[in-house]
């Protein structure tokens, strides 16, 4: 990337800090900014990038030559509106992200669940394979507690996030589907619309790249019909007796990692102990400790039905005879809305239900939905569940008992409730 000084609207996103710390690693000046502290802003300082905490034009350096910003920071912004009237560039996140990816050969980690985790798996074997990839991971791999490995070699391995059709700014000579579902419906009018996505980006990779993906998927069967590059089906590659450390759900992508490591020739055997060495990553069936009074606390970012209902189900096969409460923290109210009647069952392999209130990120709040209308439904399907505050979640995770495995979950901030529960109350 040609520029020199770099200022980065919402520089604590996942994605975002990741990126900066790419920047930095190459030389680049970065300063950016955020609305709060984050354990990513934290990592930011301790890497030399200097954070402005609040949007202030004032924060901008002088010389700048480009300004990046999130998704979530709109046009108004004081500092991108400055940038507007100073004529400096901009460009979205994954513009940029692209321009850079774009120069090595990139391997695409795309799908509507799974993808964090396949990406740091992938980051591992490459990593244990001794091929120095350059990795973006949209998590904190647990191996290094942070979303960036710089590398020198020749690939670079990237989450790649199908909202507003974002991973159409990768040239991928390797693509991972891990699946597709109805999500982001917000942008997408339907499955159809996604699937087109998915099948554009499929079509980019060249002749002698690879596509892996589950081919016996009837929501995937059209995004690789007449594909000129190489198909590899990954159920072919799902070995019951891997013996992984994170929950048995995540085998399906394991077997996407051993796919990827099989079309490039990497030794699967290396493969095989890099994957049983993975530890996980931030937010994902996150391990946070042991109450007081002995309830064992998890963290997890899944936010759509289909994720939410994978993870309890594993929970519950995975702790038999515990009491399994999930506080989950609603993602977007179009979301919430559109998906309610997935939501509803997600949550029977629970005992209990607490239900946030809706995280509502880049929307405007809509009063036709609420937490207290999906506790209600899931009330309705004779289940425990019920609305509460952030601040009840944190004395329910005090009241727990030994018995009792704790799942704080959704894309929001509801860890930092389940963080404030394992602390004495005040």
């Amino acid at each position: 990337m040609e520029y020199k000084n770099v200022y980065i609207v919402g520089i604590g996103g996942i994605g975002l800090s990741a990126f900066a710390q790419l920047l930095a690693s190459q030389g680049t000046r970065v300063v950016g900014s955020d609305r709060g502290d984050s354990p990513t802003t934290e990592l930011l300082r301790s890497k030399g990038v200097e954070v402005f905490i609040g949007h202030d034009a004032r924060n901008m350096p002088q010389d700048l030559d480009v300004l990046i910003y999130s998704d979530a920071i709109p046009a108004h912004n004081p500092e991108r509106a400055h940038a507007h009237d100073l004529g400096i560039p901009e460009l979205s996140y994954f513009e940029a992200l692209g321009k850079v990816a774009n120069e090595k050969k990139v391997i695409a980690i795309s799908g509507a669940h799974g993808k964090t985790t396949t990406t740091a798996m992938l980051i591992d074997v490459f990593e244990d394979a001794g091929l120095e990839p350059v990795g973006v991971v949209g998590s904190l791999r647990a191996k290094t507690k942070s979303n960036f490995r710089a590398g020198t070699g020749e690939y670079f391995i990237v989450e790649a996030d199908e909202y507003l059709r974002h991973f159409l700014q990768f040239n991928p000579f390797g693509l991972v589907i891990t699946n597709i579902d109805e999500d982001h419906l917000d942008y997408y009018h339907d499955l159809a619309d996604i699937q087109s996505a998915f099948r554009t980006l499929a079509q980019k990779v060249p002749t002698h790249g690879f596509v892996v993906c589950n081919m016996q998927d009837e929501k995937v069967k059209p995004v690789i019909e007449g594909l000129t590059c190489s198909v590899i089906d990954y159920g072919k590659y799902l070995e019951p007796a891997l013996s992984l450390k994170v929950l048995p759900f995540n085998m399906v992508n394991a077997a996407a990692a051993l796919a990827v490591a099989d079309a490039l020739s990497i030794n699967l055997e290396t493969t095989r102990q890099s994957l049983e060495k993975f530890a996980g990553t931030w937010r994902r069936f996150e391990y946070k400790g042991t109450t007081q009074n002995g309830a064992v606390v998890y963290d997890d970012y899944g936010h759509h039905p289909t994720e939410v209902t994978a993870t309890l189900k594993s929970v519950r096969e995975h702790f038999p005879g515990k009491r399994i409460i999930v506080a989950f923290h609603p993602h977007l109210y179009s979301r919430t809305k559109i998906l309610l009647e997935e939501f509803t069952s997600a949550f029977d392999a629970a005992d209990v239900a607490l239900i946030a209130p809706i995280f509502a990120a880049r929307e405007a709040p809509d009063p036709t939905i609420s937490s207290e209308i999906l506790a209600e439904r899931i009330r309705a399907r004779g289940r425990d569940a019920r609305a509460v505050t952030l601040g009840e979640v944190t004395d329910e995770i005090r009241k727990a008992g030994k018995d009792d495995i704790f799942i704080t979950m959704g894309a929001g901030d509801i860890y930092k409730a389940g963080e404030e529960g394992l602390l004495p109350a005040a």
